[in-house]
């Protein structure tokens, strides 16, 4: 029997951009309930999306960087008769831009040596041209989801 479905709360969409993912985003950048923080290092890291790209809209670089950040299959781990395998499943929507965002908020804070706003920016600009390190994980995903294609009738 299937669980109870969640009752996901829906974010309230940014006063600058008017954009919900933007202002999710910003709650996955968020440390210790300092939004206010976290709002400042994204509105700079688009100044500088604006500054690099050229590109009056920094939200069209954002929302690129999302969809080439989020995978289309993963990999679920299944107990099937004492052994686990590991099943290629396709990956929600919802969860794809979960995993995006957590991909690239990683990604930015691994670096070193420079403001978060900026070492975001980098991040957002290499993931719209399908660079950087969360692309490189999505695609270590995808790999690993063909390499176990063999378990694919696994899954439930």
């Amino acid at each position: 029997m299937r669980r109870k479905v969640k009752n996901r709360n829906i974010v309230q969409p940014d006063f600058m951009y008017n954009s919900q993912k933007l202002e999710k985003f910003i709650n996955y950048i968020m440390w210790s309930g300092k939004k206010e923080t976290s709002r400042k290092v994204m509105y700079q890291a688009f100044e500088v999306i604006k500054e690099k790209t050229g590109n009056p809209n920094p939200l069209e670089v954002f929302d690129l960087a999302l969809k080439n950040a989020g995978p289309l299959t993963e990999v679920r781990s299944k107990r099937i008769g004492g052994a686990n395998y590991q099943v290629p499943r396709e990956v929600r929507p919802e969860r794809r831009l979960a995993l995006a965002m957590r991909w690239i908020r990683d990604a930015a804070r691994s670096k070193k040596g420079q403001p978060m706003h900026l070492k975001l920016a980098e991040e957002l600009i290499l993931a719209s041209k399908n660079e950087g390190s969360a692309i490189k994980k999505k695609e270590d995903t995808h790999k690993m989801a063909e390499a176990n294609k063999a378990f694919a009738h696994f899954a439930w």
